[in-house]
């Protein structure tokens, strides 16, 4: 039986066990620069330590304006490639891998000024109208996508992750709700993000995976489902992309959490549906921090790599305090200066 602690290859991507870190922005940038400073650094190698087999840096802006605030991290400039590569050399010290999240918040960035978007619907009463993107705004960004990722690269990044869920720009420009453009980007809604992941994949090794976030249904009245969801799934695979990370919501009301009566697991299905009709590799992702709920969806082949995205804010040990409850921890995988520790041994 696979379980979490099986190893997972993927083109050149080699991984000691399928537990992922998610993305989740920490909000920490303590100057309006985008540049990881100690917080990031301690936050992701203390993951590594803590046995994680697989950590994706918060979404990170490659435009100034595409972060969510201006407290998020950014890759547009190469003066932040060093302090990325202290992160990836960190976390590569503690036998992990790492990727990068790249994403544009478009009309959802609230400190731009003003936000952008691929046309001009707010995200709610209470957000700021957005200016919808010229075409030459929209190949500038397609280019920006490109060149964060050239930077990822340098960096040290294992691979990368597009964000194209949550209701950010490349989301948007997908969803009949917020692309309402009569150019070709609105003709054809799966454009926009077909050529962000062609720009990218030109500029990642060929042996480098190519991930994306999607998320595979909307929670608002008029939103798409599941099946809209593989269309452009397909379209995105078809162009370069290797892996989906599958989460749900971001547009109307409630967001990515599912609302209130979301259980453990309650997107587990989505990424199931996406990686059967596609036979494309999957993470799952939602409410999975039971030891034993993340255990059952690799175990039963419903997802290649869970993410622990709560679980691991309140426990950087949350891998290896999993694998004790889970059968008994191997001594190899605890760090030396921890040994005497809590972990029992097999």
């Amino acid at each position: 039986m696979t379980d979490l602690f099986a190893p997972y290859e993927l083109k050149a991507l080699s991984l000691k066990n399928r537990i992922v870190m998610p993305p989740m922005c920490q909000y920490a940038v303590t100057e309006q620069d985008g540049t990881p400073g100690d917080w990031h650094l301690v936050h992701y190698i203390s993951r590594a330590v803590g046995g994680t087999g697989f950590i994706i840096v918060e979404m990170t802006g490659v435009h100034p304006d595409g972060r969510i605030t201006n407290r998020d991290l950014g890759i547009w400039e190469d003066g932040q490639i060093s302090a990325h590569r202290r992160i990836t050399d960190g976390v590569h010290a503690y036998g992990a891998k790492i990727a990068i999240q790249l994403g544009h918040a478009g009309r959802k960035a609230l400190d731009a000024e003003p936000p952008v978007a691929p046309s001009a619907i707010a995200f709610d009463a209470k957000s700021k109208q957005p200016q919808a993107l010229s075409r030459d705004g929209v190949e500038q960004l397609i280019e920006a996508y490109r060149e964060g990722a050239r930077r990822a690269v340098e960096a040290g990044y294992d691979t990368v992750e597009l964000h194209g869920a949550h209701g950010y720009l490349i989301h948007q420009f997908h969803s009949p709700l917020t692309n309402t453009r009569e150019d070709e980007y609105g003709q054809d809604l799966f454009l926009f993000g077909e050529k962000v992941v062609r720009a990218v994949r030109d500029v990642l090794p060929a042996e480098m995976p190519l991930l994306m976030r999607v998320s595979a249904k909307e929670y608002v009245d008029g939103g798409y489902d599941e099946n809209y969801a593989l269309e452009f799934c397909r379209r995105y695979m078809e162009a370069g992309v290797d892996l989906f990370h599958v989460s749900s919501g971001g547009e109307g009301p409630i967001g990515s959490n599912g609302g209130p009566n979301a259980g453990p697991g309650y997107q587990v299905a989505l990424a199931e549906f996406i990686r059967s009709a596609l036979h494309v590799p999957v993470i799952a992702v939602g409410r999975l921090d039971a030891y034993e709920e993340a255990q059952a969806v690799v175990a039963e082949e419903k997802a290649e790599l869970v993410a622990i995205g709560r679980g691991l804010l309140s426990d950087p040990y949350w891998a290896l305090h999993a694998e004790e409850a889970l059968g008994g921890i191997d001594s190899a995988h605890v760090p030396k200066p921890y040994e005497r520790g809590v972990w029992k041994r097999k």
